[in-house]
Order: structure tokens, then sequence, then C-alpha cells
């Protein structure tokens, strides 16, 4: 199957390339949007990734053209209008769950460097500079920490926090019945953001998440609170975090993902003018860490990415599917 895959970076070409015994696979470094959709043309399927723009126009000129098939090779899925895909016979596929592990650690960094500041202490180090002035942490022991979203990356997240003593409060409007029998607590949105000291988001987007973290939210916070994000940047309203990080009713903010991402991220923009007031006023902040969408980027996670995009593709060729990732039946 010919495959137009956009979006991609040197590292996607060498494990695409790794484990591809089967389909033609033509590489672009363009995002995915109206302006660059007619580069599909010959090609059956379109392999994507989370910035990429699949609106109706999108899709409408990929049917065009012939795609027939969409694959993902992430597991979130809200840049895409299944609705519109559906309606052309587009068949659209993810990658439910690569390496979970790689995400959970990846949050977990970050609350620790922003908790001790070793990334200050590096550069200070560097520079022959060792006062501790400023680099005051805190223990996790004892701590709480919300959860929200308890899916298999918010499930190897409790596992991990759970290991240095910290009580757990999660909140899922689907409870893990495995989590549930070993004691963890499922609790109200609004008890969770009473009562934890660390909360760390874990839940896709969807019209019921979007802004999940608001201005009413941040009210009722915990002053001098940590908020981590790992998920998708649309979970929290940007200028409500900053007024709440200004305010010092928000502590500390870690995020690998941007509401709007999709013009910066994955891009090398260092002799560049950024011209989002919003993120660089986080960059701003001293308690503010934000890394550009790196929690997945494992050899682990680009392994499975890669296997089980490939296995999507041969399953549609073939006639067959893979439930799981399935989204839109033809």
């Amino acid at each position: 199957m010919k495959v137009a895959v956009f979006s991609t970076k040197n590292y996607d070409r060498t494990y695409f390339d790794r484990y591809n015994t089967t389909h033609q696979f033509t590489y672009y470094d363009n995002k995915l949007d109206a302006r660059s959709a007619s580069l599909v043309a010959g090609s059956e399927a379109v392999c994507a990734f989370v910035n990429d723009t699949l609106d109706r126009a999108v899709l409408e000129i990929l049917a065009g053209h012939g795609v027939r098939i969409v694959a993902m090779r992430s597991a979130g899925f809200n840049n895409v209008d299944l609705d519109t895909a559906q309606r052309l016979g587009i068949a659209v596929v993810r990658v439910p769950a690569y390496s979970p592990h790689a995400v959970a650690e990846h949050a977990v960094a970050l609350i620790l460097t922003l908790n001790r500041k070793t990334h200050k202490a590096y550069n200070r180090v560097r520079e022959a500079n060792f006062s501790l002035e400023r680099l005051e942490g805190f223990d996790l022991y004892q701590k709480t920490v919300g959860v929200v979203g308890t899916g298999k990356i918010g499930q190897v997240f409790i596992q991990i926090i759970r290991g240095f003593g910290c009580k757990i409060l999660a909140f899922d409007p689907y409870p893990n019945e495995q989590l549930i029998s070993e004691g963890i607590e499922y609790v109200s949105k609004e008890v969770l953001l009473d009562q934890s000291d660390i909360i760390s988001l874990h839940c896709p987007l969807t019209p019921e998440t979007h802004h999940f973290i608001n201005e009413e939210a941040l009210k009722l916070i915990k002053p001098g609170m940590m908020l981590i994000n790992t998920s998708r940047g649309g979970l929290i309203d940007t200028q409500a975090v900053v007024h709440a990080l200004k305010s010092k009713q928000l502590g500390y903010l870690g995020i690998d993902v941007y509401e709007q991402e999709a013009d910066f991220f994955f891009r090398d923009l260092s002799d560049s003018i950024i011209d989002d007031d919003l993120l660089m006023r986080l960059l701003t902040f001293p308690n503010v860490l934000i890394t550009s969408h790196q929690g997945f980027f494992t050899d682990e996670a680009l392994t499975q990415i890669a296997q089980t995009t490939i296995a999507n593709l041969t399953a549609f060729e073939e006639g067959t599917y893979i439930d799981a990732n399935t989204l839109i039946r033809v």
C-alpha cells in the first residue's frame, strides 16, 4: 500500500523503515493541512500525527485523491473529524497504547524537576555556582496526588507515584476496578481539586474535558498546588493558568503539551520570533517547566508506534481489523 506520511522527523523514518517490509512510505516534513493535502495524490493511505489537521476540508481532499484510510501514529485522535471520515468511507485507526510507561515516567520527571529544581542546579553548577539559595523543595512522601484519568497511562503513573509514599485521589467517569481493588479512592472533581497537593492530567481531550482546568477549577485548588499535564494542551485554559500563576494561587506548572502547540512544537524555532504571547509569558515564570511533547519519546514507544501503525495498515489492506485500534469501519 502506498502511504503518505506527514509531519515526519528523522526518528519516524528510522523506526518505520526498520520494521516495514510491506508498504511503500513517502515521507513529508510538511504538517498535513488543506495546503499540503494534495501531496497525497497516488496514495491510498495517510499516516498522520497529533498536530496534523484532519478536519472536513482536509478529509474531503484526501477522499478526492482516493485515500481510504488514515493511520494515526498516536493514541489521540481529537484532531480527526470522525463523522466526516465515516461519511466519506475513510477508515481511521490509531495506536491506543504504545508505552504508557514512557508518558507516566515523564510526568514524574516533571514533578521531580519542578520540586527539586534540578534543571536550575545543573545550570548553576556549570557556572561554578554551588549556592543552594532558592533550590528548596519538599518531600513527596505523604503528599496528596490527584490523578485525572485512570486509563493505562494514569494507572502506571499511580503505580510509580505510590512508591514515593503519596496518597492518591482519582477522578474518572469510568473508574478502574483494578485500582479500586488496590485501595485507590475515586472522588469528585471538586474534592480532588480541593485536597490535592499535586494534580496530574492523564485523560483524553474531549468536549467534556476541554478546559478541565479553568478559572473556576483554579479557585478550588490548594494555594501553591502543582499542576502537571502530559496529555493534551486543551485540557488547560492557558489564560486562566497564567492568572493563577501571577496571583500565586498555582505554585508550579509542568506541561509537555500546549493548547496552541501545533504552531511551535517539533520544530527548531531558536532563531525565530515567537508570536504567541501566552507561551512566552509562561516561559518567564521560574516555577514553570515546559517540554515539547516528548513524553512519548522513548525507544520502546517509537518501536510500538511503528509496529502497530504498520500492522493497522496491513490489516486494512488484507480486509481484517485490529478492533482495539479501529475508530471507523468501512
